[in-house]
């Protein structure tokens, strides 16, 4: 048994507290949170400098593409990203494999708990059967013609049985409106079952995106004719936002948003990645649109990103929002859990397992 007491405590399901006191059990659950420290013998309290808080949940990863570290250049727009991407296959297993390793170390360093990760491959499925850091699958799929489609659905079926056959959340997911045909999305929504905690989809994450649907006119379209896309993908829709209403009662993890409006926000979830976002568009999302009870926090992947640090994400939304520090932390824990489905993360209440961060001088070290 511990007690845990710093400067600040951030239970996320109530108000901050002024050098409070976190009891729990050698196994890191939480048996009690104390106003203040003279509700506990003096000796027994570890007393730490700084803050504490939940640990992190990373809502949107992609930890298969971690081997693209510093191989696509940053600033160059989004379909020259997503092209890049496509030479993913070019390296060495053994690098592919190690690169996954080290990156789910970082995470594990900076204090991330649980994440929220996209599959396109079983890649990851060796290191996450370790058990560092609990993990909900997204099995993404994408194919612009529909003829390719049985064998798209075929493939993610499989893959997803492999991570639930590990003992793992796993769903099958659209990638993004412009990349999905429409039968391949009714598809989608077919087999989509009880376990399915979340739909997660990529959504306003260009500016060209945006153009796609509004105009009808931009690089994109011009990217998906080269590829013979069914133009019912564009024609049906006005607003990428537009595919949240397919899918009916599911709950939805709408990621990016990078140029989405006012008039676009729903009653979803929504994670930003804003060093992504400035990495491949150099342009942030409007905080002020965000529900703050509803906003998650990602970093995407390596191969768009420098780091793999929430702190660092929620650091960059601070200036360019008016979010205080509970709303900050709140965003980075407790939606993300709530989001995933992970019920015993995301706030220091009695009877949960969070893990817990002490931040000191924009240092995060996980001391539980």
């Amino acid at each position: 048994m511990r007690f845990l007491s710093a400067d600040w405590i951030f239970p996320l399901h109530i108000p901050p507290v002024k050098k409070g006191v976190i009891e729990i059990d050698s196994s890191g659950y939480i048996l009690g949170l104390y106003n203040n420290r003279n509700e506990v013998k003096p000796n027994k309290i570890e007393i730490y400098e700084g803050y504490l808080c939940p640990g992190f949940v990373n809502a949107h990863c992609h930890l298969e593409l971690s081997h693209l570290s510093n191989f696509i250049k940053p600033d160059k727009g989004f379909i020259n990203f997503a092209k890049s991407i496509k030479k993913r296959n070019i390296f060495s297993e053994e690098k592919i494999e190690r690169s996954i390793r080290l990156a789910e170390d970082e995470m594990k360093k900076n204090g991330i708990v649980a994440v929220g990760d996209i599959c396109n491959t079983l890649d990851t499925l060796t290191q996450k059967k370790k058990r560092n850091l609990l993990y909900y699958n997204f099995i993404e799929v994408f194919s612009v013609k529909e003829q390719y489609n049985k064998d798209v659905i075929s493939s993610a079926l499989y893959m997803r049985n492999k991570f639930r056959d590990a003992n793992m959340k796993a769903s099958i997911v659209p990638h993004a409106p412009y990349s999905v045909n429409p039968n391949l999305l009714k598809n989608v929504i077919n087999i989509s079952d009880s376990d399915n905690d979340i739909i997660t989809i990529h959504i306003d994450e260009s500016f060209e995106e945006k153009k796609l649907f509004s105009l009808k006119d931009g690089e994109f379209i011009d990217w998906l004719k080269s590829m013979e896309a069914d133009p019912l993908i564009w024609e049906d829709r006005s607003t990428s936002s537009s595919i949240i209403k397919d899918f009916n009662t599911h709950k939805i993890l709408s990621v990016h948003n990078t140029f989405s409006d006012k008039s676009d926000m729903g009653d979803i979830y929504y994670c930003t990645c804003p060093r992504s976002n400035i990495y491949i568009e150099n342009t942030l999302p409007d905080y002020s649109i965000f529900n703050t009870e509803k906003l998650c926090v990602g970093t995407d992947s390596l191969s768009s990103n420098f780091s793999l640090s929430i702190y660092e994400e929620i650091m960059l939304i601070k200036e360019n929002s008016n979010f205080d520090l509970n709303t900050l932390l709140k965003i980075s824990s407790k939606n993300g859990a709530e989001a995933l489905g992970f019920s015993e993360l995301g706030t220091l209440e009695s009877g949960k397992k969070p893990g817990i961060n002490l931040i000191n001088k924009s240092v995060v070290n996980r001391i539980v």
